[in-house]
């Protein structure tokens, strides 16, 4: 009997990490500020029929509301209730789309701010994206309700109340970041609170989490509130399925706090990932392609098995977060795409596509003092994502995930799902290729010359079509075509003037 609840704690342990995707279904996105409706949609459409396996969406719970600058997208991240009630939509709209997305094999992770309440700068008699009257000088969150006893003004140790240093892990855990009320979540009833929020998504559909700031949380106490919750809506999930949580750790090294220490909650995100990853393929510092050989735990990141892991994200993308002028986005979109390419070939980590919007930047001492602007909007209402004729999205949204590039990656990496890390080949520099057991092969030419080189690809012979410059439609490929001999070899050309200067075949893809 012992032995039985020591394994069922252990499955509970372990199913945190899960993503709970479908089978064959082995990458998220994250469709940053997206209304509900339109994330139904795009399931629907497009996540669903080419692999996606779910999607991260922006706080569905109700926060502050500021003018001035005029709804900047950071007032999702200060709450002042937990009423599912935001400029994405209501709770009608944000069930519909769990459900549609749900029976679409589209599965669902709320971005759960848990760790604070508004900054009392939000004032007093404000009324927050649904209507709810607080008073953030007071720490009064009627709504919820919240108190002055429910947060952690008394517990924190330095001087201004917020984090001075964060060489002291008890002021990055018990004081304000930038100036954000820290909920007291040692307290019984804050953990109830939250995970009574929590639950209330679960039992929707949601299969999952993204723990915001899990950093500026003691790992046993974001234990205490994981405890508490429900198993997975057994309409889409299997009994008693646990949901899949990753926590907002940005650990670059040289801190108190450290990403293995949330390890037993969930994955982390490994922040390490983009920041390196950026300033290979950027060539900076004399970072070379060729020492990717041993990417992943060989750069000293976390255990793949515990890494969320991304190019970009809504943060860091603007500048913010952690990687500085490395990360690469949607702005180098050359450069992105073989980014995104490589993390999504490689076999590292849980991988998440970014999403993003336009916004004007203008930079002013190297910021871009633009970082603040929020998603495309008429009179403060969020537009709608429209879709060109040529698949890509209108209105001011991005949607690298529709990016033809992208989207094929998606593709493969579904496709060489639990397949060794085989074949790899560089000349030195910046050209390297590698290859997934004998189901997919990719070849990089980021160097100032052109590539031309026999390889061996590990792939059943034939001819395929390589999924980045092209699709494979009606048994004819779009772009290029390449020919596998018997003996496995395939050869490559890819000039270094190349709109897209890498090429990528799976058998899916094969003629």
């Amino acid at each position: 009997m012992q032995v039985f609840l020591f394994l069922s704690a252990i499955g509970l342990c372990w199913a945190q990490h899960t993503p709970n995707t479908q089978l064959g279904r082995t990458s998220i996105v994250h469709l940053f500020e997206w209304r509900w409706a339109d994330i139904a949609q795009e399931c629907e459409r497009y996540l669903a029929p080419n692999g996606f396996g779910g999607v991260q969406i922006s706080p569905p719970n109700e926060n502050i509301v500021v003018h001035n600058p005029s709804r900047p997208w950071w007032e999702r991240y200060q709450p002042i209730s937990y009423k599912i009630c935001t400029r994405s939509g209501n709770e009608d709209e944000f069930r519909d789309m769990v459900t549609r997305c749900n029976n679409v094999g589209v599965r669902v992770y709320a971005d759960a701010v848990m760790n604070h309440m508004c900054s009392p700068a939000a004032g007093a008699g404000a009324r927050g994206a649904c209507g709810s009257p607080f008073r953030a000088p007071a720490r009064a969150f009627p709504a919820v309700p919240y108190s002055g006893w429910d947060f952690n003004d008394r517990k924190c140790r330095s001087a201004s109340g917020g984090i001075e240093s964060y060489g002291d892990a008890a002021q990055v855990r018990d004081c304000r970041l930038v100036g954000l009320l820290d909920l007291a979540l040692e307290k019984a009833y804050v953990r109830c609170k939250v995970a009574d929020y929590l639950n209330h998504l679960i039992d929707m559909g949601v299969a999952g989490f993204r723990l915001d700031a899990a950093k500026h949380m003691w790992p046993g106490d974001i234990k205490a509130v994981l405890e508490k919750l429900h198993p997975l809506n057994s309409t889409w999930f299997p009994e008693g399925s646990r949901p899949f949580v990753y926590q907002e750790v940005i650990d670059l090294g040289g801190e108190a706090v450290s990403s293995s220490e949330y390890f037993g909650n969930g994955r982390v995100t490994e922040f390490k990932y983009g920041a390196k990853l950026g300033t290979v393929i950027r060539k900076w510092n004399g970072e070379k392609m060729t020492y990717l050989k041993n990417w992943g735990e060989g750069w000293g990141f976390m255990p793949s098995d515990r890494a969320l892991v991304f190019v970009d994200n809504h943060d860091n993308q603007r500048g913010h977060g952690a990687g500085g002028a490395s990360i690469l986005t949607f702005w180098d979109a050359r450069l992105y795409k073989m980014a995104v390419g490589f993390m999504l070939a490689h076999p590292y980590g849980f991988t998440r596509v970014m999403s993003s919007y336009h916004w004007p930047r203008y930079f002013e001492n190297g910021k871009d003092v633009n970082d603040w602007v929020g998603p495309p909007s008429n009179n403060e209402t969020i537009k709608e994502v429209t879709i060109n004729p040529d698949t890509t999205c209108g209105n001011g949204w991005v949607c690298e995930h529709r990016w033809r590039q992208i989207r094929n990656m998606v593709a493969f990496r579904n496709v060489v799902d639990g397949q060794p890390f085989t074949n790899w080949w560089d000349n030195g520099s910046n050209q390297v290729a590698f290859g997934r057991g004998n189901k997919g092969f990719i070849v990089f030419n980021n160097d100032d010359w052109s590539l031309s080189s026999t390889l061996l690809t590990g792939l059943p012979a034939g001819t395929y079509c390589d999924v980045i410059s092209g699709d494979k439609v009606d048994g004819n490929c779009t772009g290029i075509t390449i020919s596998v001999s018997r003996d496995g070899r395939a050869h490559f050309s890819i000039s270094n003037s190349a709109e897209d200067p890498f090429i990528a075949i799976h058998i899916e893809a094969k003629l």
